[in-house]
């Protein structure tokens, strides 16, 4: 029986010495211009993603320091039983009262998909009040049949302590269960877990294989920390090539952190070929998601003129964006405060637009 998306927040806990160097430098104001044209100076970003509250159970998906996007548990259904998606169509077309009462029947009669559909329904109030003891009571039980998704989710709850006492031992045993039975999520926080270094004891070379394990099944938050390992030769040598690779993969998986360093990688030439339109593109899009980093460097480029028309109202429409989500600009602001007075105020008028704020 196909479940549906367990959503538990699996938020990437990078160290600094692991964190992503984002490194850009502005392009010149007239980029074929002879010298006698000054170029503003060099700026480089650094980006370091904050450690984030340990992993809990969330309704919805969503990061990442910038918070990663929600890690999802699509349990693969059976194929023996022609009633098996009775469950899950019923939960996908919202009928979640129905999914709890037919969960209900198929779990009482052994079903372990069943039983991790319960505990979904339960944790996040589907069809029936949130109860996060009943939904760890039958993910538990999902657990001990060798459903590797109840063994995740379980974990999640014991981490967090929703449902019970938090108890990270028991957590990391369910995690490494689930990760050696082929659950790509458990194998992601597991990797966290080694590359905090507080649950269990900090180890890059383990958190690294683990994160490979869990970037070869797709998951896009596992290719971006991998991707940030390769890039600084963390628990790996160091391959800027392979790194970039990763950050295509998670990039076209609509990781925005992904994005921002992959148009950066793409802009600068670092292990790809530069291609600085493409790269604008790709700021574009993760300005659009609401990416500071990436709004700051959109900026640039468009006042600049760089891989895009030049376009200075749009460009510090973007730097006034990135300003209110915490990316301040301070050679950017001198820049603002030169341009005419019909300009700044156009450039303010679309920002506010952007925001939606008058």
């Amino acid at each position: 029986m196909k479940l549906p998306c367990i959503t538990m927040l699996a938020t990437l806990l990078l160290t600094a010495s692991a964190a992503a160097q984002l490194q850009i430098t502005p392009p010149a104001t007239t980029p074929s211009a002879p010298a006698e044209k000054p170029k503003p100076k060099p700026h480089t970003i650094t980006k370091k993603k904050e450690a984030a509250p340990a992993p809990k159970p969330s309704a919805s998906p969503k990061p990442s320091p910038s918070p990663q996007p929600a890690a999802t548990v699509i349990p693969a259904p059976p194929n023996d039983d022609p009633n098996v998606d009775l469950v899950f169509g019923a939960y996908q077309r919202g009928q979640y009262k129905t999914a709890f009462e037919l969960a209900t029947g198929r779990a009482q009669a052994g079903d372990p998909k069943a039983m991790t559909m319960l505990g979904e329904l339960y944790s996040n109030a589907m069809g029936i009040r949130r109860d996060y003891a009943k939904a760890a009571e039958w993910y538990k039980r999902a657990a001990d049949a060798g459903d590797r998704e109840a063994m995740f989710a379980l974990a999640m709850l014991r981490i967090s302590g929703r449902g019970g006492a938090v108890d990270k031992n028991e957590a990391v045993k369910l995690m490494a269960s689930a990760a050696k039975l082929g659950e790509p999520k458990a194998a992601y926080n597991l990797a966290l877990l080694y590359l905090d270094g507080q649950t269990l004891p900090q180890d890059v070379r383990r958190s690294a294989e683990l994160l490979r394990q869990a970037a070869d099944a797709g998951l896009p938050e596992a290719q971006y920390a991998l991707a940030t390992f390769y890039k600084e030769g963390t628990g790996v040598p160091k391959d800027p090539e392979r790194a970039v690779r990763l950050l295509q993969a998670a990039s076209l998986a609509d990781n925005v952190d992904a994005e921002v360093e992959y148009a950066i990688a793409m802009f600068n030439g670092t292990g790809t070929p530069k291609n600085q339109p493409a790269a604008v593109a790709l700021l574009r899009k993760a300005s659009r998601q609401g990416n500071a980093i990436a709004q700051n460097r959109l900026a640039w480029v468009l006042i600049n003129g760089v891989g895009t028309p030049m376009d200075k109202v749009e460009g510090f429409k973007w730097h006034l964006v990135a300003k209110t989500g915490g990316k301040g600009d301070p050679e950017l602001d001198k820049q603002f405060s030169e341009l005419p007075a019909e300009d700044r105020a156009k450039a303010e008028a679309a920002a506010r637009k952007w925001l939606g704020t008058k």
